[in-house]
């Protein structure tokens, strides 16, 4: 998640742990706890490649195994300076594990990719419930930071704290269920047109959890699509985007791109662009325009060369139609007539009027795509 909900959620955590009168220092170590395992992109940045870049970060600093016992050693040194005695040592001590321990706990429900049970080689985990920015999430604790500021030692205090926990934890809990609604919908759509046995991945859009992005593998390409957790039963369009497997095949053993198919769990693409093989991440972002895109190869008098260290290409920009995609997919989720946002509001107007739906359609028209 972004630094501000980190920091916020760590210093709600402390605070609500720690002894009333010592509040406000709770607050400032929660929020440096909070933030704390995100310090690991520091050393990252003497990384010259930036596949390692990116898949490196959320490894040791967000490992189960490693926070608890960093949290016990902080928390240690903490009480040598505040000469804490009797049970409000072990209060400070559930502050510090609690402010360090959900922070990688919270990177999990996002989709990026955090290795939780770091060193061992397992898949990172990609829960994908919530946007990486959510304001629903952070506002009811920012809230209940500030109001906890003010108020210091105040009963009320607390239980603003607790409230604001409650709030954002229940809102990652409707993300869970607005995730199994829209597979438990999707997946007989895809029975239907041969795509239940491919890789499925769901992700939210911007800033809300209402509208999902829809990814599904092929192995010339994947499919996209959008759909509403509102309305998880409404038949959605997917649109596929070819690739050459016989291209990709060529650079399938370079260590970057094995490492990416594993952090990424297979949800990446390779493809020709003019004379670079670019190899993308297809989990964040949306057709054409992706976070995270790298140079992994170059055409050299006609013969494809590796790129090592792997380059990667600018993110995109937030242009107007860029931008239109988002609100469409996302404005998508609370209008049920409204069946497929990209063909416009011609295509609305016609089913307000009660003409043949577009959505009855998508089904044929995605086979052949197949």
């Amino acid at each position: 998640m972004d630094s501000l909900s980190q920091i916020v959620l760590g210093a709600a955590c402390a605070a609500a742990l720690a002894p009333a009168d010592e509040r406000r220092r709770a607050l400032l170590v929660g929020a440096a706890l909070g933030t704390l395992p995100d310090l690991d992109v520091l050393p990252l940045l003497a990384v010259s490649d930036p596949v390692k870049f990116v898949t490196w970060h959320r490894t040791l600093t967000h490992s189960l195994f490693v926070l608890p016992l960093l949290a016990t050693l902080l928390w240690a040194l903490g009480q040598r300076r505040w000469h804490c005695q009797g049970p409000d040592r072990w209060r400070w001590l559930a502050a510090f594990q609690l402010a360090l321990f959900t922070h990688p706990l919270l990177d999990a429900h996002t989709v990026y990719g955090t290795q939780l049970f770091w060193p061992l080689a397992t898949p990172p985990v990609m829960w994908s419930t919530v946007f990486i920015i959510d304001p629903l999430y952070t506002l009811p604790l920012l809230v209940a930071v500030v109001l906890a500021w003010r108020w210091r030692e105040r009963v009320a205090a607390q239980r603003v704290l607790i409230v604001g926990l409650l709030l954002s934890s229940a809102y990652l809990g409707w993300g869970w269920v607005a995730k199994h609604r829209v597979e438990s919908a999707l997946r007989p759509m895809l029975a239907r047109i041969g795509l239940d046995r491919s890789p499925l991945l769901t992700v939210p859009t911007p800033f809300n959890s209402l509208g999902w992005r829809v990814v599904v593998m092929q192995h010339d390409g994947y499919f996209e699509g959008f759909a509403s957790a509102l309305y998880p039963e409404r038949p959605i369009t997917l649109r596929f985007h070819a690739h050459d497997p016989a291209f990709a095949k060529r650079f399938e053993r370079l260590d970057s791109v094995r490492r990416m198919h594993w952090f990424t769990q297979g949800f990446m693409a390779i493809e020709q662009r003019a004379t670079s093989a670019v190899l993308t991440d297809l989990r964040m972002g949306m057709a054409p325009d992706y976070i995270f895109s790298f140079v992994v190869a170059r055409d050299l008098a006609g013969r494809w060369t590796t790129v090592h260290p792997a380059e990667r290409l600018p993110s995109p920009r937030l242009e107007p139609d860029a931008l239109a995609r988002v609100r469409a997919s996302v404005l998508q989720a609370f209008d049920p007539l409204n069946v497929v946002v990209e063909e416009g509001k011609a295509e609305a107007a016609r089913r307000r009027t009660g003409e043949p739906q577009a959505a009855e359609r998508q089904d044929d028209s995605a086979s052949r795509s197949k």
